[in-house]
């Protein structure tokens, strides 16, 4: 389990996943860790579209093998789980 300063870094070769939007459009994402914000754990994902975008999704382990993405739809959560994220990221710089 991530700690609230530090992201779970997957250990084996870079995985990767396929989201699939509403609308039907799908794109390669790479995840790079989960993280701890509110008690709650949450996913970072970066997708291969040669942006510098990443995703912030709620995460969600329904098993050893397999989990669940959950968008993140409130606001105000969303801001304090981008802020968590950019806290952590600039404290591994």
């Amino acid at each position: 389990m991530a700690t609230k300063d530090k992201i779970e870094e997957f250990e084996d070769e870079a995985d990767i996943i396929t989201l699939e939007f509403e609308d039907g459009k799908e794109i390669e994402a790479e995840i790079m860790g989960v993280f701890e914000c509110d008690g709650k754990e949450y996913i970072a994902l970066i997708p291969d579209d040669d942006t510098d975008d990443v995703y912030l999704y709620g995460y969600k382990e329904v098993s050893d093998e397999e989990f669940e993405l959950i968008d993140i739809e409130d606001d105000d959560e969303f801001d304090r789980v981008a802020k968590e994220f950019d806290k952590i990221t600039a404290e591994e710089e």
